[in-house]
């Protein structure tokens, strides 16, 4: 089992802010360093210095870190051209040595793009979009050195491109898809993704996402593995008075955030994500709020990490 840091900048974070994550989480072991890609905080409270964009942030990153992953969940397909895209994340993966990972979605917080004047089409609109956008950034990492690539959808053209640059990694970063829909994201997730994540979700509910995602492949024929992945909001302490304060500083009463993500002891932690590993699950994403707690991140690396 693998152990991820995941952030929220949007809710208020500076470039240095995350630096200083990413290098602690590099530091005490964690296997990979994501963030959110929002551009306007979701929910009320103090918007702090505002969002910074994740591909700008990942791109100092590759260059400050040395050997943590690096990547996006999610990256929404309304916010870029996928020819541009490609180049971005190939060229953040080779900036990086070949640690990036692209978390891509639909896109759905509709108030960041009236505010920054960025489309927002309607649901299936947002899935035919996301569905060419996956097409196009396979097409282009896989296409030969010196071949070109053309494509012809209903929301995007592509002719003669030199598919350049190429990415790092061989034969392409890690596409990860997530999200609990029945129907569209498996078949998604079949086609495409090298890792499937439920966000988000009790054990119960994401080994039935698991299981659509498991039938989808057989039903495509998928002849390579998946990884399984799920997000959890985490909250760990030695106390309950410890507990409770990281959960309030991550917008949730105790209770609640015991029963829907990962709150409490380092053991009962343990237990929480050994629930998870039984469903076949590899990597938890641990969401972390507070980001100028790094004390949390210690008490993890050093009594969570070693019983996963």
């Amino acid at each position: 089992m693998k152990l991820r840091i995941f952030t929220e900048p949007q809710q208020g974070a500076t470039y240095d802010e995350l630096l200083t994550v990413a290098r602690t989480a590099e530091r005490l072991g964690f296997d990979a360093f994501f963030r959110s890609d929002h551009y306007q905080r979701i929910g009320p409270g103090d918007p702090g210095p505002g969002s910074t964009d994740a591909w700008v942030t990942l791109a100092g990153l590759a260059r400050e870190t040395s050997t943590i992953r690096l990547g996006t969940l999610v990256t929404p397909a309304t916010f870029r051209y996928p020819g541009a895209l490609a180049i971005s994340v190939a060229q953040v993966d080779r900036m990086s040595g070949g640690r990036v990972e692209l978390g891509l979605g639909t896109g759905w917080f509709d108030a960041e793009h009236v505010a920054y004047g960025i489309p927002f089409p309607p649901l299936g609109e947002r899935f035919a979009r996301f569905e060419e956008q996956l097409e196009i950034l396979t097409g282009l990492w896989g296409t030969p050195v010196g071949e070109t690539f053309s494509f012809e959808g209903a929301h995007y053209r592509l002719a003669d491109s030199p598919a350049l640059p190429k990415p790092e990694q061989t034969p392409r970063p890690p596409i990860i898809i997530g999200g609990f829909g029945a129907r569209r994201t498996p078949l998604l997730a079949a086609r495409f993704a090298d890792e499937y994540n439920v966000p988000f979700h009790t054990p119960q509910d994401s080994a039935a996402a698991f299981g659509r995602v498991r039938r989808a492949c057989e039903e495509e024929g998928r002849d390579r593995p998946i990884v399984f992945s799920v997000a959890q909001t985490v909250a760990v302490g030695t106390g309950e008075a410890e507990i409770a304060r990281r959960a309030r500083a991550a917008g949730q009463e105790l209770d609640a955030l015991r029963a829907s993500g990962l709150a409490g002891t380092p053991a009962e932690v343990v237990a929480k994500i050994g629930e998870f590993a039984e469903l076949g699950v590899e990597r938890v994403y641990l969401q972390v709020m507070d980001l100028s707690d790094l004390e949390q991140l210690e008490l993890i690396a050093a009594e969570v990490l070693p019983g996963v």
